[in-house]
């Protein structure tokens, strides 16, 4: 095998996994596709062995087709692995979506270090609107760390969070409580507490026979 055979072996080879990353896909599309590049007419090698010819097709359109994905789709994921190290794992995790992610991903190096230490700051990742806008400014030569905590400032889709000092609430729940924990039984505690205002309430309107 050529090395470009044994590349798109391999990673036909990881793409059976039951789970795979964002990040796992991302690299694993980009390197199915530098490889048909190089390898040039032989385009698959999973249909009985044959050598398909491409026909003038471009190898992302041949590619998406063998992998049963849409080509946007394969070139979304494709474009994850223009992310730094760590927004990327944020995407792994979950916390950061990934048509964010895709936008993000136009920023230069250094620019991406500025969202990186917003959502650090703020403990909130940006909306896929935030990342479009970062993305015109960096177009423009005007994105700056400052301009970018602006931007993340307000987000009208993240729900507002109210938070307690965990000293101030410890002593109510076991050291090993979560955080789901803690938060259902705060909320069954006010409305308990919103049940007794409730009768306290009706039984002060009623007035006693004597």
């Amino acid at each position: 095998m050529s090395d470009e055979e044994a590349t798109i072996a391999m990673v036909d080879s990881n793409l059976q996994r039951e789970t795979i990353l964002p990040s796992e896909r991302a690299f694993v599309y980009s390197m199915r596709l530098e490889a048909m590049k190089r390898q040039g007419r032989r385009t698959d090698l999973t249909c009985a062995q044959v050598a398909h010819k491409s026909d003038g097709r471009k190898s992302r359109d041949i590619l998406a087709e063998e992998l049963g994905v849409s080509k946007d789709k394969m070139q979304r994921f494709i474009r994850l692995t223009f992310l730094s190290p760590e927004l990327l794992s944020l995407v792994d995790e979950g916390r950061m979506k990934m048509l964010p992610a895709i936008e993000a991903s136009y920023l230069s190096a250094g620019e991406q270090e500025h969202p990186l230490d917003a959502i650090s700051a703020q403990e909130a990742t940006p909306s896929h609107a935030q990342t479009l806008k970062m993305k015109r400014y960096s177009k423009e030569g005007a994105l700056t760390a400052a301009l970018v905590h602006s931007i993340m400032e307000e987000k009208p889709n993240q729900v507002e969070q109210f938070k307690i000092p965990k000293r101030s609430i410890a002593r109510f729940f076991r050291p090993s409580a979560t955080k789901d924990e803690i938060e259902g039984r705060i909320v069954r505690a006010l409305e308990l507490l919103e049940q007794a205002e409730r009768r306290r309430s009706e039984l002060g309107g009623v007035r006693w026979a004597t």
